[in-house]
C-alpha cells in the first residue's frame, strides 16, 4: 500500500492509502461482502480469485449474513490469514448510515475476537453498492477512531485502502473534517 496518511488515534495507527487489499500484508482483510456471501465481483472477486476457491467454500458453508453483520473465514492463499467478511448495505435500502456504521463495527469486533493486531478495510458499500464516497468513507473512518478509542485491545493497526486515489483523498477530507489532522 501506497501510504498517504497515518493517523494516530489512542495510541494506535489507522493509515490511508492506495493500494491492492490482496496484496496486504496484515493479519486480516476485510471483504465488502453481500448477504449471501457470493463473491463475484468487486473487493470480494478479487479476493476469491487471489486467495482462492477455499475462501468461498467456506463462505457457502455460513450461508447468509445480515446486513451490517460480519463473518471471518480463511484467507486462502492470500498474505492475511483471515477475511472478514462484512456486509454493507446498498444504497437506497434505508438506514444505510447507521447499517454501515454497523458492519465496520462489527468487523472490527470480529478482528478483536480473533486477537488479532492488523486489519486492512476497503470503502465498504461505495462500489457496487452505490454509497456515497464522500458520506461513506467519512462514516467508515469516524466508525474505525470511535472503535480504537472504546474498543480495541489487541487491535494496533487499521489500514483505510482503495485501488482509487480519489477514495483516499475522501478518506483525507474526512480526517481533517473530524479533526484528525
Amino acid at each position: 500500500m501506497d501510504v498517504l496518511k497515518t493517523l494516530e488515534v489512542a495510541g494506535r495507527k489507522v493509515l490511508i492509502g492506495v493500494g491492492d487489499i490482496t496484496e496486504e500484508q496484515v493479519d486480516a482483510v476485510v471483504n465488502a461482502a453481500n448477504s449471501y456471501l457470493k463473491h463475484g465481483g468487486g473487493v470480494a472477486g478479487a479476493i476469491v480469485r487471489k486467495g482462492g476457491k477455499i475462501i468461498q467454500e467456506e463462505s457457502d458453508r455460513i450461508g447468509y449474513v445480515p446486513v451490517g453483520g460480519a463473518v471471518v473465514t480463511t484467507a486462502g492463499k492470500l498474505p492475511a490469514k483471515f477475511v472478514i467478511h462484512a456486509v454493507g448495505p446498498r444504497w437506497g435500502e434505508g438506514e444505510e448510515e447507521q447499517k454501515l456504521e454497523k458492519a465496520v463495527w462489527n468487523a472490527l469486533q470480529r478482528a478483536e475476537e480473533l486477537g488479532i493486531a492488523s486489519v486492512a478495510m476497503p470503502a465498504i458499500s461505495t462500489g457496487i453498492f452505490g454509497f456515497p464516497k464522500d458520506r461513506g468513507t467519512e462514516i467508515i473512518l469516524r466508525t474505525v477512531v470511535n472503535f480504537l478509542r472504546s474498543s480495541a485491545r489487541s487491535l494496533q493497526e487499521v489500514r483505510l485502502i482503495d485501488l482509487a486515489p480519489e477514495t483516499a483523498d475522501f478518506y483525507m477530507k474526512a480526517a481533517e473534517k473530524l479533526g484528525l489532522g
